[in-house]
């Protein structure tokens, strides 16, 4: 086969998923970005018609009116401190606690460690509304946690329809996915070195921290991403856990398309959020890209 024939069949292998990308996502993201700077005409005629207070461009790029609405408004810059806040404490406490939790499977194992990794994965098999109802019964003021704590004479927590409800689903849906990519990037770490690094002497700490998590770092970091992007963009977890301001901006894009009849501006809310979440991607995007460079020099 010459290697023009074969480049023809390589492309055309994979037009097909690049097609798919570029008409269920690229095209949708041009719309929404060309509406934010209203462009109201073509396949966003409908809905700059249906909206209220739609920015219509003054220039060839358009305006950015929109954008000053929404940034100006202090309850769209608190959500998004807040969304913001949320995204980072989540992801912090899902990948220190999959690392943990791979951890100690990798280097003690038993029961007990299994136990503990088969445990991460529940949440997997549950789904997100029923989790995020349970929680919601469970943090409430008549909840288990203040029945059981009234038993003791204590005043328990009441963390139902607050930021802290929102953190807690959003660890308890996020941490299957991080658990069995940190378990996979842990398992792979060859025995071999792991033991020579303990007979040079390295402590526990030393050998996690120089040896296991530079050897797992693509899927330690694939996990970390992905949790980020998954809380920055949430919407049913917030929505049943937590409180009516502060809000998260997963809520807030539903709120002002549906009940604000603000499509603009919930399509400024969703661009912001875009921009966020391609931000992390880009951390992920880079090591992969290190990763098989140096894969290909090896």
């Amino acid at each position: 086969m010459s290697d023009a024939r074969r480049r023809g069949l390589g492309l055309a292998l994979a037009l097909p998923p690049v097609v798919l990308l570029a008409v269920f996502v690229g095209i949708p993201v041009v719309l929404a970005v060309g509406f934010s700077l209203g462009h109201v005409g073509g396949l966003n005629a409908t809905i700059a018609r249906i909206g209220t207070d739609t920015r219509v461009a003054t220039s060839w790029w358009g305006t950015t009116q929109a954008w000053a609405d929404v940034f100006a408004d202090p309850r769209f810059v608190r959500d998004l401190v807040v969304t913001v806040g949320v995204t980072v404490v989540s992801t912090v406490v899902v990948v220190a606690t999959s690392l943990g939790i791979a951890l100690n499977l990798r280097l003690r194992g038993g029961r007990l460690a299994t136990a503990f990794a088969g445990l991460a994965v529940v949440p997997l098999f549950i789904p997100v509304v029923i989790a995020s109802w349970a929680i919601t019964t469970f943090y409430s003021s008549d909840g288990a946690v203040r029945t059981a704590a009234a038993l003791v004479g204590l005043d328990g927590p009441t963390w139902s329809y607050s930021v802290t409800a929102v953190v807690i689903g959003s660890v308890w849906t996020s941490l299957p996915f991080a658990t069995l990519m940190a378990s996979s990037g842990l398992q792979a770490v060859p025995d071999a070195m792991i033991e020579a690094a303990r007979d040079a002497g390295a402590s526990t700490a030393s050998l996690v921290v120089r040896v296991m998590l530079p050897l797992a770092a693509v899927p330690v970091v694939i996990a970390t991403t992905f949790t980020a992007i998954g809380v920055l963009g949430q919407f049913t977890v917030p929505y049943f856990t937590g409180p009516n301001a502060p809000s998260v901006l997963g809520v807030d894009i539903s709120k002002y398309f549906q009940s604000f009849d603000r499509p603009q501006e919930s399509v400024v809310m969703a661009v912001v959020v875009f921009v966020l979440a391609s931000g992390v991607g880009a951390v992920y995007v880079g090591t992969a890209f290190r990763s098989a460079q140096t894969a290909g020099r090896a």
